[in-house]
């Protein structure tokens, strides 16, 4: 299970762990744009945006919780790039203790809190109804969400990212059948969709469970490994506070989107949903190479080979940005069929819903070639053990532009949702900006000092 990449060609590690990785976003992003699709065809505008901000939630929350994990991530690749066992088992065992804590002690309180939840998002009236009971399950389901990618960060902070590619195909699969029994078959609307992702990533979590007890002699996790020790969670939060609260900032400012866009009605609401949902899936590529950064940048500086991390940097990069200009390019011209496939166009919402979903998906489209940048640095930021540095830029991205752009551009452009994609795409711009200048003047001439902490 345990793939070592601190020697040979970068460029053919970074393309040997970022597929199986990149498949795996697909196949998640997939899983989550079922339950939309699925569910416009099946229902109303209300019941698609319903499940668009409960999506929306869910995917904060999850964002927050891997942001966390890469701390794992991280501490596990540099223990791989030692070849210290007995480190990889001591953080493989705080990991799991942490985080299933952390998932009930969530689970209790957001139960709670469903309600003042909705209240605070601006949910149209419509929607409130199928909004409280899609997050009502989900929230029960979040053990299962959290298991699923705390496991998935293990494996890959171990350099393997084919395993967790496979748990996800399994749970989309299972996710895709049940939307259809389920908001087909049975009519249950958001709560098909809720209860169709908690039981495919519960489905997801068990098989994942009996692959590593099967290879548990890859693991040799002991029972004192699950003991909480002071210098391994330090260790793991040190890294992963920062990207959680970067990530969490970045949600909560994704969701003020939402607030703004809630606030112009239920069409607004709805489009912009969709090309959330449609931007995540053109996200590929930069999440991946995020990831992959992480994951192989941190087992190089573990080895003492810093040159190979800034190596897996530039390559990274430039993937990114090809890929992000590409994207951008080919939206301008097919944005409106593509948010159609969300809604129906034969009705009257439908179709107030697709032509303001293409103006938003061809402004806001142009963050794939910003985000690609300040990805990959985020990546090496954090296999450095920098990854305040990442919460920085995101934290002054989202305060002097993203969210004060989309603000000001709702109010000027009320008839528009072009120029708040473009002011959701700048904020990327300051922060990939930011990066560059972080990388030039505070990292370069200090990583080989860093790698021998």
């Amino acid at each position: 299970m345990e793939k070592n990449f601190t020697t040979g060609s970068v460029l053919k590690g970074i393309i040997f762990f970022s597929l199986p990785y990149l498949l795996s976003y697909f196949l998640q992003t997939l899983y989550g744009m079922a339950d939309l699709f699925i569910i416009g065809q099946f229902s109303d505008v209300s019941a698609t945006t319903a499940v668009s901000i409960g999506s929306q939630f869910m995917h904060f929350l999850t964002v927050i919780v891997v942001g966390l994990a890469m701390g794992s991530t991280v501490s596990i690749g540099q223990a791989v790039g030692k070849n210290d066992k007995k480190s990889i088992s001591a953080n493989i065992g705080n990991t799991i203790t942490l985080f299933m804590v952390l998932s009930l002690i969530l689970t209790a309180i957001l139960l709670l809190l469903v309600n003042p939840i909705i209240s605070i998002m601006a949910t149209p009236s419509e929607a409130v109804s199928g909004t409280v009971d899609y997050l009502t399950i989900c929230f029960i389901g979040i053990p299962f969400i959290t298991a699923y990618n705390i496991i998935s960060s293990i494996f890959r902070g171990m350099g393997d990212s084919k395993t967790p590619m496979y748990f996800i195909a399994i749970a989309c699969i299972i996710n895709i059948g049940l939307d259809y029994l389920f908001m087909g078959a049975f009519q249950m609307g958001p709560s098909g969709a809720a209860l169709g992702t908690v039981l495919s990533q519960a489905c997801s979590v068990l098989i994942s469970l009996i692959i590593i007890l099967k290879r548990k002699n890859d693991m040799a996790i002991k029972k004192e490994d699950f003991k909480p020790k002071q210098s391994v969670m330090k260790k793991i939060l040190n890294v992963g506070i920062p990207i959680a609260l970067q990530d969490g900032f970045i949600q909560i400012s994704f969701l003020i989107i939402t607030v703004i866009a809630n606030s112009r009605g239920l069409n607004d609401a709805a489009a912009v949903g969709i090309v959330e949902k449609i931007i995540s899936f053109l996200f590929l590529v930069p999440s991946s190479m995020l990831s992959t950064v992480s994951a192989l940048g941190a087992q190089n500086i573990g080895a003492g080979k810093p040159e190979r991390a800034k190596q897996t940097l530039r390559y990274a990069t430039i993937i990114t940005v090809c890929f992000g200009l590409i994207v951008a390019i080919v939206m301008q011209f097919f944005a409106e069929p593509v948010v159609a496939l969300f809604t129906d166009v034969t009705t009257a919402n439908g179709a107030k819903t697709i032509r303001l979903g293409e103006q938003y998906l061809r402004g806001y489209v142009w963050d794939c070639v910003f985000a690609g940048i300040h990805f990959s640095f985020s990546g090496y930021f954090c296999a450095c053990g920098k990854s305040m540095l990442s919460f920085i830029h995101n934290i002054l991205a989202i305060l002097l532009v993203r969210v004060p752009g989309v603000y000001m551009t709702s109010l000027f452009f009320p008839e528009t949702l072009f120029p708040m994609g473009l002011a959701t795409a700048a904020g990327s711009l300051l922060s990939a900006i930011i990066c560059v200048i972080f990388f030039k003047t505070i990292l370069n001439h200090n990583i080989s000092a860093t790698s021998k902490n």
